[in-house]
């Protein structure tokens, strides 16, 4: 249509595009209903945790042509969950990646600009914090975080969130596994992933996974299918995975990672030679690995051939057979903590060859020492 140009209100109470279905509030009261004791409680569980689930949107900045006018359009929306009640939401890092502004809408429609806190590219997870009235802050509803290490396969689950611009919509289903590994946003995977059945659309990444309890077990950031809509397999991020990260967020603005500070060589270098473990190479002078005396795999200038240095095996007692093991372990400590390392030296000799020497290497906040850790 000629003349055509996007209009989107630019005040405190932003509405929210079409298509967004708002949740009835003359909804009928489950006791004034006919349902069984298990019906009974999924619809508690809904009405009691709805209230802290929001949309989260993306603005992106346009200008049109003929008028030269600026207007903010909506380019692209997922789901977030109240955290406190200082006003910071959970949602997905790919949610909030790249936009120029953020809208936060909660259950009444009323929509509040947001900032981000911090972001996890290697975990998907970011904090961003509502701008709104404190009346406003005081009436929101954290969730309840509950402790993703003890659930079960088979357990019921259900996610909330906006799929399709659907607001506060309802899906249940069961944990189908558990220890999943998925693609993040990040370079490194996500692993111990919990898979689910219950309906993961486009517009849920970022809105809770919850327990039969409402408590937040995991935030949902994946589908696993070819055409990006719901194939009967979603996964979400644990909440014993979330909730350090989320605080760190919340202090420091940043994941306060710990690093040996030490560069790798991918999986495969190891498995070649008939050995599991991690391969540094790379130990940089007054970095933690080489004050403790950690050797690295060097190519030797006159043959050409690589003299194989330190395998790293374990971790404080916890074996180490990959990049990810090796990641998992250092993400459960922190900067200035004194860990156990234990390496096999002279593996090189042959099958069976090397002996275990243990390293006390105390760790220091990545990228310190000017080493990472990291696949090269």
């Amino acid at each position: 249509m000629q003349g055509w140009r996007p209009q989107v209100a630019e005040t405190s109470r932003w509405k929210a595009p079409v298509g967004f279905v708002t949740t009835p509030s003359g909804m009928p009261s489950s006791d004034s209903v006919d349902l069984d004791p298990r019906e009974r409680q999924v619809v508690k569980l809904f009405e009691d945790t709805r209230e802290s689930v929001v949309n989260v949107t993306q603005l992106k900045t346009v200008q049109d042509r003929l008028s030269l006018d600026i207007f903010n359009i909506p380019a692209g929306s997922g789901s977030g969950f109240v955290w406190n009640k200082g006003g910071n939401i959970v949602t997905n890092y790919h949610v909030v990646r790249g936009g120029s502004q953020l809208r936060v809408t909660l259950l009444d429609q009323t929509s509040y600009p947001a900032e981000v806190v911090g972001v996890d590219p290697s975990k998907d997870i970011a904090v961003i914090r509502i701008k709104a009235p404190q009346d406003v802050l005081d009436r929101l509803k954290p969730l309840e975080v509950g402790r993703s290490s003890s659930l079960l396969v088979g357990q019921s689950v259900y996610a909330l969130g906006n799929p399709f611009a659907l607001d506060h919509s309802l899906t249940g289903g069961i944990v189908s596994g558990l220890g999943r590994e998925i693609n993040g946003a990040g370079a490194m995977p996500i692993r111990g992933a919990i898979q689910t059945d219950a309906a993961i659309n486009p517009g849920n990444s970022g809105g809770p996974l919850l327990d039969s309890k409402g408590r937040l077990i995991g935030v949902n950031t994946a589908i696993l299918s070819g055409t990006g809509s719901y194939a009967g397999v979603g996964f979400a991020i644990p909440s014993d995975t979330v909730k350090p990260v989320v605080e760190q967020l919340l202090k420091y603005g940043q994941v306060m990672r710990p690093s040996l500070g030490i560069r790798v060589a991918p999986d495969e270098a190891l498995k070649a030679i008939g050995l599991r473990g991690v391969l540094p190479i790379d130990v940089p002078t007054g970095s933690p690995a080489a004050r403790a005396g950690m050797q690295a795999t060097v190519r030797d200038r006159s043959s050409g051939g690589l003299i194989l240095g330190d395998v790293i095996v374990a971790v404080d007692g916890k074996e180490v057979q990959t990049i990810g093991d090796l990641y998992d372990v250092l993400d459960g400590c922190r900067a200035g903590q004194e860990v156990r390392v234990t390496v096999l030296r002279g593996a090189a000799r042959g099958p069976g060859a090397g002996k275990q020497v243990e390293l006390k290497v105390k760790l220091e906040e990545r990228g310190t020492s000017g080493g990472s850790m990291f696949v090269e």
